[in-house]
């Protein structure tokens, strides 16, 4: 089935009352393009490798709307305009300029499936679920992933830079803490290279459902990784949850600037002599969270491993 897209150019002060006025006249879903930088209350709940670099926020926007059923396109191009004039009365509009393309029905929410196929980490094959074992890495070590609307493939340099710590420090005593766990991808591969249990922190409630699901998928026990939505930095009763000194390691894959603040927190879960793993540390970054932990009286960084133009850092609490 193909649709027909269309594109208004317009502002970012009439976005929210074109928004409305689409939705008055019957056009469910719309798409909204703006160099606005996300604020702290839009990526609450969002794991984000790294924000992108957006140009200047010149008050330009885009709002994009589809369209199946051209039969009545005649008379939706005339509420459109008409609602336009309405707003212009209020606000600023812009071009108010339309451009018309045509768009194939998909599936969004499992079309990028078909990029996520079985690869290594070393001895290790991280697999989808839905995808058979390559003969040739049938003796490796096997996890099995579906992130579902969760963060967490394991594809991501960060996220192969933290299995490949979990390698060297795990071991059958290890109690971990897996901060921003997403699908569960590090805690269970610490459950598969032989922890004794997990406990994850995060704050998309679809991460619970996920890692149930590749706990199952795993056939690892619901009981060994213990999943709670929240912020551990701030959340006193995410906190006690979780307890005190009583993690052998600490993971943590998320942004330099959530490491920096939760660098000061994580120490009070971790054992004297534990270690703190974390990545999602892009290069530019990296002298910004060793500077954070080399303040921390608490911690000691004992290595830096790099992928590509990501780090991580590893740090031993005192």
């Amino acid at each position: 089935m193909k649709w027909t897209k269309f594109t208004l150019k317009t502002t970012t002060e009439a976005v929210d009352l074109i928004s409305s006025m689409l939705d008055e006249i019957g056009i469910e879903g719309i798409e909204i393009e703006d160099n606005v930088p996300l604020s702290d209350a839009d990526t609450k709940g969002m794991f984000i490798d790294i924000l992108p670099e957006l140009p200047p926020d010149d008050g330009t926007a885009k709002v994009s709307f589809y369209v199946e059923d051209l039969s009545n396109l005649e008379n939706i191009i005339h509420q459109v305009n008409a609602g336009l004039d309405e707003i212009a009365e209020f606000v600023n509009v812009g071009e108010r300029t339309l451009s018309v393309s045509e768009t194939e029905d998909k599936d969004w929410i499992n079309n990028w499936k078909q990029y996520f196929k079985p690869f290594t980490v070393d001895d290790i094959l991280i697999k989808p679920t839905w995808e058979t074992i390559p003969e040739e890495h049938k003796d490796k070590l096997l996890i099995q992933i579906d992130p579902g609307t969760a963060f967490g493939t394991g594809m991501h340099e960060t996220t192969q830079l933290c299995i490949r710590q979990l390698r060297k420090y795990v071991n059958a005593d290890s109690e971990i803490i897996d901060v921003g766990t997403g699908s569960g991808i590090l805690g269970i591969a610490a459950l598969k290279l032989g922890a004794k249990s997990v406990f994850g922190t995060d704050l998309d409630e679809n991460a619970i459902v996920a890692v149930g699901e590749n706990l199952e998928s795993n056939n690892i026990p619901a009981d060994r990784f213990h999943v709670v939505q929240g912020n551990i930095i701030d959340d006193k009763n995410i906190q006690d949850q979780a307890g005190y000194e009583c993690y052998d390691i600490a993971v943590a894959n998320i942004l330099a600037p959530v490491i920096i603040m939760l660098q000061g927190e994580i120490c009070k879960h971790i054992k004297h002599g534990g270690m703190f793993i974390t990545s999602g540390i892009i290069n530019t970054k990296e002298q910004d969270v060793k500077d954070a932990m080399n303040a921390n009286p608490e911690l000691e960084i004992v290595e830096t491993t790099y992928q590509g133009d990501w780090v991580s850092i590893t740090a031993r609490r005192k």
